[in-house]
C-alpha cells in the first residue's frame, strides 16, 4: 500500500494518514510543520494573498484603461477621474492595513475587498 506524504513549505514531510492538517487549501504552500501538525505560517501566507490580489487585478486595471482612454477620447473629464480613482484603489490593495493587520487566517480571508476586487475566491 502507498503511503501518501505531505511537505509542508520547507520541504519537511509528514505521512498524511498521521497529520492534522488545515481544513482549506488556499494557503497551501504557506503550509508548516509542527510534530504531526500542519497550520499555515500567517507570513507567508499573506505574501501568497497578495500575490492572488495581483493575479485578480491585472484584467481590471487593463479594462479599467480602457475606461479611461474612452472617456479621454469622449473628454469626459469626470469619467477621467472615476478612473483615475478606481486604478488607485486596485494599485493600492495588496498594501491595505486589513492585511497587514490580520491576526489569523480568518482575519486574512476576511480583508478581501469585494468592493474593488470583486468575489472573494476565499469565500
Amino acid at each position: 500500500m502507498a503511503t501518501t506524504n505531505i511537505s509542508d513549505k520547507d520541504g519537511n514531510m509528514i505521512n498524511a494518514a498521521d497529520a492534522t492538517i488545515p481544513s482549506d487549501r488556499h494557503f497551501r504552500n504557506a503550509w508548516t510543520l509542527s510534530g504531526k501538525t500542519i497550520t499555515e505560517d500567517l507570513t507567508a501566507s499573506k505574501v501568497i494573498f497578495k500575490d492572488k490580489i495581483r493575479e485578480v487585478r491585472k484584467p481590471l486595471l487593463d479594462a479599467e484603461d480602457v475606461v479611461y482612454m474612452k472617456a479621454l477620447e469622449a473628454g469626459d473629464s469626470s469619467a477621467q477621474a472615476a478612473s483615475v480613482t478606481k486604478k488607485k484603489a486596485l494599485r493600492d490593495a495588496p498594501a491595505a492595513s486589513a492585511i497587514s493587520s490580520a491576526d489569523t487566517i480568518a482575519k486574512l480571508k476576511a480583508a478581501w475587498d469585494t468592493s474593488t476586487l470583486g468575489d472573494s475566491p476565499y469565500a
